[in-house]
C-alpha cells in the first residue's frame, strides 16, 4: 500500500458521520462562541494532520516544525503543542491575531503570499479556512510549498463558496450573490459582515483548488484531495464536479513535497 493510500485509510477511520454532525454543528457557534467553534476545530486539524504526518519522517507531530498560514487569533496552538509539535503561525491582520486575547509567542504578521520565511524550513504547512478570504489564494498556496522542505507536508483546507456555508455569517443569502447577500445582512444587522464578499471574502471553487494541485506535480506529489466535513463513505461527491461545489462544503488538499 502506498503512503496515500495509507495516510488516507488512517483519516478515512476518523472521518465518521457523527464527526462530521459534530463539526458542523459547531459552525453555528463561530461568531457567538468562537473559543467554543475554533478549539472543536483546532483538535480536529490537529487530528487530520498527525494522520498524515504520521509516515513522514519526523514520524508525526512530536518535533515537527509547523507553519499555520492564516493562523488568526491563535487557537490551534494548544493543540498542536500538546503533540509535541513546533507551532508557528503567520497572520496578516493584527485584529484578527488579537481578537481571542491569547498570547502570540509564535505568530508572525505576514502576508500569507510573502511569507517570511526559507525556502524548505518547514516539516508542515498548514491553512485552514483561509483560502476563501484571500484575493490571490494559489500564490499563497504555492509559497507555502516554497517554505516546505523536499519530503514535508502542505496540506490546504478551505470553504467551498456553492456549499451551505460559503458566505460564512451571511448563511444561504450568498445563494443571491455575495454582494447582495453582504447588502442585506447590513440592513439587517446594521454592520457589514465580519467576511465581507469582496474584501475579505471570495468565491472559491473546488475545481480551482484540484486544478491547482494538479498544476503543481512537478514539485510536489498529490497525496490525498477529499471533502473535509462529510464522513468518509461520502467522499465520492469530490468525483461528480456540479455535486462537489455544493455537497463537498470544504476540500482538502494534501501534497508532500518532492
Amino acid at each position: 500500500m502506498s503512503r496515500a493510500q495509507t495516510s488516507t485509510r488512517r483519516f478515512a477511520q476518523i472521518a465518521t458521520f457523527r464527526r462530521a454532525v459534530g463539526l458542523l454543528s459547531d459552525f453555528r457557534f463561530e461568531q457567538t462562541d468562537p473559543a467554543r467553534f475554533y478549539g472543536a476545530l483546532a483538535e480536529d486539524t490537529a487530528r487530520m494532520v498527525e494522520a498524515f504526518a504520521a509516515d513522514d519522517a519526523t514520524g508525526g507531530l512530536d518535533g515537527a516544525v509547523i507553519l499555520d498560514v492564516g493562523g488568526g487569533p491563535g487557537y490551534f496552538a494548544d493543540a498542536f503543542d500538546a503533540r509535541g509539535a513546533h507551532y508557528l503561525a503567520a497572520e496578516p491582520d493584527p485584529a484578527e491575531m488579537h481578537a481571542g486575547g491569547l498570547e502570540h509567542r509564535g505568530t508572525v504578521r505576514a502576508s500569507g503570499q510573502h511569507l517570511p520565511f526559507a525556502d524548505g524550513s518547514m516539516d508542515i504547512t498548514l491553512s485552514s479556512n483561509v483560502v476563501e478570504h484571500t484575493s490571490r489564494p494559489w500564490e499563497m498556496a504555492d509559497e507555502m510549498i516554497r517554505v516546505t522542505r523536499p519530503g514535508g507536508i502542505v496540506i490546504v483546507s478551505y470553504t467551498l463558496w456553492w456549499g451551505p456555508f460559503g458566505g460564512h455569517e451571511m448563511g444561504l443569502t450568498h445563494y443571491a450573490g455575495g454582494h447582495r447577500a453582504a447588502r442585506w445582512y447590513t440592513r439587517r444587522h446594521g454592520h457589514p459582515p465580519k467576511n465581507l464578499y469582496g474584501t475579505s471574502l471570495f468565491k472559491v471553487t473546488a475545481t480551482e483548488g484540484l486544478r491547482w494541485a494538479r498544476s503543481r506535480t512537478d514539485v510536489a506529489d498529490v497525496v490525498a484531495t477529499f471533502p473535509r466535513y462529510v464522513p468518509a463513505w461520502a467522499w465520492w461527491v469530490l468525483r461528480i464536479p456540479v455535486l462537489r461545489e455544493v455537497v463537498a462544503t470544504n476540500l482538502v488538499v494534501v501534497l508532500q513535497k518532492s
